[in-house]
């Protein structure tokens, strides 16, 4: 229905006909001539109809209620005079959208964003803003490049199942759903499917999968459906599946800063692409903590304030913690070989949040009885689980890193449901 797009015109001569498409962002009726300036995916134009140039009817299709959709024919025209040095003199508008009612939120006013709940409610009206946009091209390209740098390296990319028939890790609660004569869940994590794709020699794989955990947060950090990026590797350990991380995460941020530069201009957001991601021990971490006068026990969990206290401490933006408390982590992380107290567990922090954890897993199934039972748990209850290493199982490892996370601190966002399209939480299922 349109020829260009608004910021094709700039790149046009005097006098070349457009049709352009798109919303009416502002509209100024001064007598003599109207102004009004057409909004698209790619920026906005000014569109100049001077009465007694362009006929009446052009001129009155014009006069349309702010976010009215049309279709504007024209030439083009360069000139100061002109927002951003180019208009549009109209031949031609057909209102292709109306207006019904009051449209919730004054899209041109940046004076008076309303609050986030309110701006949820109304998402198809909140995604009009441009700065709202600029964060979902964000995550586009974070998600994008992902998959772009391990299919370079050779993995191949998998889809595990949603649906489940009991817990796939423990540590959070299911989601019920009925599946024809029995119940099922929505799975909480890819993590028995991709462990099972490396178990049966695919070696190295990948994916993106939302997951659904239904835990009562109300943070500004956690979701109850979450997109996550994966990866497992077979024959490999945690520093293995911590060096790809490393690279992986320097791509994205790379990629981000050279495609998307306007939307983190326009967001205010700064990226720059670290050399090296420093690895820190948790108990070289506790000592740090402790040296700055914080009382923190061996064995405790970080709080949000340790994990930003740490980033000052250690002077990155990224950093892994390794060798976890085993008591902390999954029951299928591996214990060290040296410290069965301790585990070759990690995270990645970002911005002084945990955007990824990874493990290498236990691959003998004797080993994996013995640390569900040492958790109080009952075996049989895995069994689902545990069968799967007993038919020859590598070593193996990997990570998920939380694409929301990830997109909220590189936009530098406060709220992580910002950086989802529509956000699932305690509170929300619609729209």
């Amino acid at each position: 229905m349109r020829s260009h797009y608004v910021s094709d015109a700039a790149r046009l001569s005097d006098g070349t006909e457009v049709t352009l498409g798109g919303w009416l962002h502002e509209v100024r009726d001064i007598k003599k001539i109207v102004f009004a300036v057409l909004r698209d995916r790619s920026g906005s134009i000014q569109i100049t109809a001077k009465r007694g140039e362009v006929p009446d009817n052009v001129v009155d299709a014009l006069i349309q209620p702010k976010e009215t959709v049309v279709l504007v024919t024209g030439k083009v025209v360069h000139g100061k005079g002109a927002k951003a040095g180019v208009e549009i003199i109209p031949s031609r508008v057909e209102v292709v959208g109306k207006v019904y009612g009051k449209v919730p939120f004054d899209i041109a006013d940046k004076d008076k964003i309303p609050e986030l709940d309110v701006r949820l409610d109304n998402r198809h009206v909140d995604l009009r803003r441009p700065a709202v946009q600029a964060i979902f091209r964000v995550r586009a390209t974070v998600q994008q490049a992902f998959r772009e740098y391990l299919l370079s390296q050779g993995f191949d990319e998998i889809v595990p199942t949603s649906i489940v028939g009991a817990a796939t890790e423990g540590g959070a609660e299911l989601f019920p759903i009925v599946y024809f004569d029995r119940e099922a869940f929505l799975a909480q994590s890819p993590q028995l499917y991709k462990q099972m794709a490396v178990i049966g020699g695919m070696d190295k794989v990948f994916m993106q999968c939302l997951v659904y955990r239904a835990e009562p947060h109300s943070t500004t950090t956690h979701l109850n459906e979450v997109y996550q990026m994966d990866i497992e590797m077979g024959f490999a350990d945690d520093n293995t599946v911590m060096d790809v991380e490393e690279e992986v995460l320097k791509h994205i941020l790379r990629s981000v800063l050279e495609k998307r530069k306007e939307e983190l201009s326009l967001l205010g957001a700064g990226v720059s692409v670290p050399q090296k991601i420093p690895r820190f021990t948790y108990t070289q971490l506790v000592d740090k903590l402790r040296a700055n006068g914080e009382k923190i026990e061996w064995g405790d969990d970080f709080s949000r304030a340790h994990e930003k206290m740490i980033g000052e401490l250690v002077g990155s933006e990224a950093y892994f913690i390794t060798k976890w408390p085993t008591r902390l982590r999954a029951f299928y992380s591996m214990p060290s070989k040296d410290n069965v107290e301790v585990c070759n567990a990690f995270d990645l922090i970002y911005r002084g949040l945990e955007i990824s954890s990874g493990a290498q897993r236990i691959h003998d199934p004797d080993l994996l009885v013995q640390q569900i039972r040492g958790r109080g748990l009952n075996p049989d209850n895995f069994e689902f689980y545990i069968r799967a290493f007993r038919a020859g199982a590598p070593p193996h490892a990997g990570w998920s890193i939380g694409a929301e996370r990830l997109t909220m601190k590189i936009c530098s966002l406060d709220n992580i449901r910002e950086a989802t399209l529509f956000p699932r939480d305690m509170s929300r299922i619609f729209p």
